[in-house]
């Protein structure tokens, strides 16, 4: 067996239904792996919120300018919005807990959880540009801020759709 089919195989195996798997098992197993990977990026999306809601009550804060208090703004949004979409899943999960819709609670918690990490990609870039351009100005803000996106945007979502477009072979 070559080296390409044997990793098809394992892709094989480790994809999907488990043997002997229910679909009520598979949705289960499906919704509580979605809920780990959520508890894994919330710790992270929260600290970066609770830095931000510090900052307009630094002694610091009173000299910015109107495009810097926008940008920290526009910073703030993003990171409430991701803080929200990621957060959703469990709340959705609370409300309707047993009342039998477990599949779509799944189906709308990952649509959730993509568009959280699009506004946390968001978010994280603008934090970034917010500091590198009170550190270092415009000029280098840019530049940072687009190489963040770049780097975040390509290993959060084009490796995994990349990936899955070379599996179909």
């Amino acid at each position: 067996m070559t080296d390409e089919q044997s990793s098809h195989r394992e892709r094989e195996d480790t994809s999907g239904p488990e043997p002997d798997e229910s679909p009520k098992e598979r949705v289960d197993r499906e919704l509580i792996e979605l809920l780990n990977g959520l508890r894994v990026i919330l710790p992270g999306v929260q600290v970066l919120l609770a830095f931000l809601l510090t900052v307009p009550f630094s002694s610091g804060f009173s000299k910015t300018g109107s495009t810097e208090r926008i940008l920290y703004f526009v910073t703030v949004l993003f990171t409430v919005a991701a803080t929200g979409a990621l957060t959703m899943p469990a709340a959705y999960h609370r409300i309707r807990f047993r009342q039998g819709d477990k599949e779509r609670m799944l189906r709308i918690s990952n649509v959730f959880a993509i568009a959280g990490l699009v506004l946390l990609t968001f978010a994280m870039a603008s934090v970034v540009f917010l500091i590198t351009n009170v550190l270092y100005g415009i000029a280098a803000a840019v530049p940072v801020a687009l190489v963040c996106l770049v780097v975040l945007g390509f290993s959060w979502f084009a490796v995994p759709v990349f990936w899955s477009g070379a599996d179909a072979d």
